[in-house]
């Protein structure tokens, strides 16, 4: 079934066809039509199935036309997701008058502050950052019709349900509530069971395994090397596009400006470039015209980028299901591609979690040639004891919104 099926607006289609997405994934085709029905959603999918087209195109439809006060309120755990939300809703709206604006912690409040003075109709916050305005009340939410609360799991996780009830019971009793999470723990079924009137549950199966065609290792090597080994492997290897994958936006600024000194042709994907220039990135990258696409992981979720030849995780993702989307890049429609992901010491921990859970151990490779540092990762004998000891010295504390860190304490 194509979007023009589902009964969203001539608007918010011609925004999603901008987009260059083409057939509604399985959690859109289920969603949609509830959304646009007024029924309460629970949406069981990981990351990167599609959940933010899934419940901002049926609420963008049915706002039609921008007012003066928040009407959309979307609850994101952390400033990343938040801001490659706020992203992907206004593009979507981008063929409408309806105005988006994004609060988290960690900036100055002088842009949100003004954000709302003017007026916006879709609001993309984390608890903290909303709990602050809502105390200063620069931010009320006396008019919300749809209330989004996103990665519900990771919410619980990070020690946000509190802040989460509190923010609720600000929103209006008469409203209409989304709720996604890759999983329903007692807690959030607690939270579904008070927030959400009569909901219905979409549950979509998670793919836990890299695709056959695709063949993935993970190169050791010391920190210092890091940059040097991804210059070689470029240079080595034989490919026809390549999707390089970057934790921060400032990483894929470096490391893009790095491979332009070294001629090769590079666009540069993230949620700080203008719509023009994400679109210039995208069309220049699939009509040939760029080898390399370095970017963060708003190119892992749902962009119809084909003929990727190969992946390059410089960063290992942090979350083991962003493994899996981020390889999904190459390998699809049953082609073959490679993926390669550059592991230092202190990816160590996440490297497992990704092991458990695909259930296989990923091949360590060298690049043969590449004259290494020695690093303690070559030793496979002892990750375990690396494990726990970087555990211990990064141990982090996360509970009532705030971040405990080894010399920082930030809100966010």
């Amino acid at each position: 079934m194509a979007f023009t099926k589902l009964g969203l607006s001539p608007e918010v289609l011609e925004g999603v066809q901008a987009m260059g997405y083409v057939e509604p994934t399985p959690i859109q085709l289920r969603a949609i039509p509830l959304i646009l029905a007024g029924t309460d959603v629970i949406g069981s999918a990981q990351t990167g199935t599609g959940k933010t087209a899934a419940f901002a195109l049926p609420i963008l439809t049915k706002l039609q036309h921008h007012a003066t006060t928040p009407r959309v309120l979307i609850l994101e755990p952390t400033r990343e997701l938040a801001a490659q939300v706020e992203t992907a809703v206004r593009d979507f709206c981008r063929f409408t008058d309806l105005r988006v604006a994004v609060m988290y912690g960690g900036v100055g409040y002088g842009a949100q502050r003004e954000a709302l003075r003017t007026g916006v109709d879709i609001l993309v916050a984390t608890p903290g950052r909303l709990l602050d305005h809502l105390g200063q009340g620069t931010c009320r939410l006396d008019h919300i019709k749809y209330l989004v609360l996103d990665e519900a799991d990771r919410m619980l996780d990070m020690g946000f349900l509190p802040d989460v009830r509190r923010i609720v019971e600000k929103c209006p009793r008469q409203r209409h509530t989304s709720l996604f999470s890759a999983t329903i723990p007692p807690e959030i079924g607690t939270l579904i069971n008070w927030a959400m009137h009569t909901p219905e549950t979409i549950e979509i199966g998670a793919r836990r395994t890299p695709a056959e065609t695709v063949k993935h290792v993970i190169y050791p090597v010391a920190d210092s090397q890091k940059s040097d080994l991804l210059r070689e492997l470029l240079e080595k290897v034989h490919y026809d596009s390549v999707i390089i994958f970057c934790r921060t936006k400032h990483r894929a600024d470096r490391i893009a400006h790095m491979l332009k000194k070294n001629n090769h042709a590079v666009a540069v994907l993230h949620s700080n470039r203008t719509q023009r220039e994400r679109e210039q990135a995208l069309r220049g990258f699939r009509d040939g015209r760029f080898e390399v696409l370095v970017a963060t992981d708003i190119a892992a979720r749902g962009l119809d980028i084909a003929n990727v030849s190969h992946v390059i995780n410089y960063d290992v993702p942090q979350h083991p299901e962003d493994y899996v989307h981020r390889i999904g890049r190459t390998g699809r429609a049953e082609a073959s591609g490679d993926a390669f992901t550059l592991m230092v010491l202190e990816d160590v921990t996440h490297v497992q979690a990704i092991e458990r859970f695909i259930s296989q151990k990923i091949e360590r490779t060298k690049l043969e040639g590449f004259n290494y540092s020695y690093t303690i990762l070559f030793d496979e004998s002892k990750h375990g004891d690396l494990a726990a000891r970087h555990r211990s010295i990064r141990a982090v504390r996360i509970s009532g919104g705030y971040y405990f860190g080894p010399a920082k304490r930030r809100r966010r």
